[in-house]
C-alpha cells in the first residue's frame, strides 16, 4: 500500500513538472520558437483545431517563424488565429505562408519575462509541495492500517527527498529559461 502512495507520488510530482515546463516553454525569448504558438487553436471547419496540426511551424531564422500551412485555404484562419491571441506577433500573409518577426527584447521587457518564468516556478513548486502534503496525510492514515512507526518515518523521508528533487527540476527549468531569456 505505502509503494502505491509513493508511485501515486512520483507520477502526481512528474505531471507538475511537465505542466510548468509547458508554462516556461511558452514565455517568449528573444528567439524565434515554434513553442510560442503551442497554445494558438485554429477555427478550423468550426473545430478549435491546434495550429500544429494544420500547419508546419519553422524557425528559419533567429528572429523569424515561418507557418506554411498543410492547406493553403487556411491562410487566413491561421492568421486571424494568431491575431485574436496574445502572443504578441503579428502575422505577413503573402498567399503561400505566414511569416512572423519576432522582435527583439528590452531590458525591461526581459526582466517583466523573468517575473513572469518565476512565478510559474512558484506555482509549480506549490504544486509539488501540495502533493507531498497530500501524500503524507495519506501515509499517515496507514498507521490505523498497520504501518509501523519506522516504516512510517521511513516513507516521509522518501516522500520529502521526492519534493526534494522535483523541486530542484523546476530550478533548473528556470536557469535554463534564464539563459534564453537574458542572452
Amino acid at each position: 500500500m505505502v509503494d502505491e502512495i509513493f508511485n501515486d507520488a512520483k507520477l502526481r510530482m512528474n505531471k507538475a513538472i511537465e505542466h510548468c515546463m509547458q508554462e516556461v516553454s511558452q514565455v517568449r525569448t528573444g528567439r524565434a520558437s515554434a513553442n510560442l504558438l503551442d497554445n494558438i487553436k485554429v477555427d478550423y471547419y468550426g473545430v478549435p483545431t491546434p495550429l500544429k496540426n494544420i500547419a508546419h511551424v519553422s524557425a528559419p531564422e533567429a528572429q523569424l517563424l515561418l507557418i506554411q500551412p498543410f492547406d493553403p485555404t487556411s491562410l487566413e484562419l491561421i492568421e486571424k488565429a494568431i491575431s485574436d491571441s496574445n502572443v504578441g506577433l503579428t502575422p505577413n500573409n503573402d498567399g503561400a505562408v505566414i511569416r512572423l518577426n519576432v522582435p527583439m527584447l528590452t531590458e525591461e521587457r526581459r526582466k517583466e519575462l523573468m517575473k513572469t518564468v518565476h512565478q510559474y516556478a512558484e506555482d509549480g513548486k506549490v504544486s509539488i509541495r501540495n502533493i507531498r502534503r497530500d501524500i503524507n496525510d495519506r501515509l499517515k492514515s496507514q498507521k490505523d492500517n498497520g504501518l509501523s512507526e519506522d516504516n512510517l518515518k521511513r516513507a516521509l523521508d522518501n516522500v520529502q527527498e521526492l519534493t526534494d528533487a522535483n523541486i530542484k527540476k523546476v530550478d533548473s527549468i528556470v536557469i535554463e529559461k534564464e539563459k534564453d531569456i537574458l542572452i
